[in-house]
């Protein structure tokens, strides 16, 4: 039997390999990310995270240390976190579109952003789930904190009729700005420029700043949402991996007809609250994970639906200077 630490390893080493082929191959050179090619790596994305489920059905035992399910229930667990991580993102994609309109960023430079933001993102989903993990192991009822929480997000986000950003809010970016000088004008999708002896921070930069604290407030909800499913930290990680490298190519094949889906905010409310109160009830009974699975797909393909069969009509919003 492999030790656990080779999976890790062997996963990260892939993950970055897969970075390197897409930044300094596939995307060397700035240029508009077309639906097809977005639909392509969407295509891409996803097989691999079916590949992976695939693995874990067959060597599940081998990467969980001590595991206590079988590799059916392990490989089901990694589907059912992946789908809630994937449609929990779907909040972000719409968010990212608001911040690429608010700070008039060229299509052409967004996947940089992205790819930067989300390489920021593995690194603090990790700590994120590495301290959620030890801390439910350690504190058993910050459990039903955590249910809570979700419950309380659900509820508010079903409230929630429109989404707004406001980054001179953003605390980060008001630090960042108070000691690094920036630059008026964009500089290709460069992120510092340099003048004279002095570096100068691009536009670009603070939007990427933005996305990067965006996704720490969206990890905040994320996070304890697959901890309900399960809380073995290579099946969170590699689930909430899988979801965040298929974000872009999501992003950029759903940015034209995001809005079309005005219903999906609804059916992660009712997610959320449907993952709070498992989580809450888990202590008195222990619901079978393809139950929770049914459920998160059921209610996802639902809103698609009643977004399609019920379409709004919404007013395009002007895009503002940085």
């Amino acid at each position: 039997m492999l030790p656990n630490w080779v999976f890790w390893v062997v996963f990260n080493a892939f993950v970055l390999l897969m970075l390197v082929l897409d930044l300094g191959v596939f995307h060397r050179k700035s240029h508009v990310v077309h639906f097809k090619e977005a639909i392509a790596w969407t295509f891409v994305w996803v097989s691999l995270a079916g590949l992976f489920a695939l693995l874990v059905y067959l060597f599940g035992h081998h990467m969980v240390p001590h595991p206590t399910r079988p590799n059916s229930v392990l490989s089901l667990e990694f589907v059912t976190g992946y789908l809630i991580e994937e449609s929990l993102s779907m909040d972000n994609l719409f968010v990212f579109l608001l911040i690429f309109r608010y700070f008039s960023v060229d299509r052409s430079h967004q996947h940089a952003v992205l790819f930067w933001g989300i390489l920021g993102a593995l690194v603090m989903r990790g700590a994120f789930i590495l301290g959620g993990v030890t801390l439910i192991n350690r504190v058993h009822w910050v459990i039903y904190l955590f249910g809570a929480f979700l419950v309380y997000t659900g509820f508010r986000l079903f409230k929630q009729q429109e989404t707004e950003i406001h980054p001179e809010n953003n605390p980060v970016l008001k630090l960042f700005r108070r000691f690094v000088p920036i630059s008026q004008d964009y500089e290709g999708r460069k992120f510092f420029v340099k003048r004279g002896l002095q570096w100068i921070a691009t536009p670009l930069a603070v939007v990427l700043i933005v996305v990067e604290t965006t996704d720490v407030m969206f990890a905040t909800d994320s996070i304890p949402a697959i901890l309900a499913i399960t809380r073995d930290p290579f099946i969170v990680y590699t689930s909430n991996v899988f979801a965040i490298l298929g974000l872009r190519s999501l992003y950029f094949a759903l940015a034209g007809m995001m809005e079309v889906f005005h219903y999906l905010h609804y059916g992660l409310s009712v997610i959320l609250i449907f993952i709070g109160v498992k989580m809450l009830a888990s202590e008195y009974f222990q619901m079978p994970i393809g139950v929770a699975l049914s459920v998160v797909g059921g209610v996802l393909v639902i809103s698609v639906i009643a977004s399609l069969l019920f379409p709004a009509k919404r007013s395009p919003e002007s895009p503002k200077s940085p």
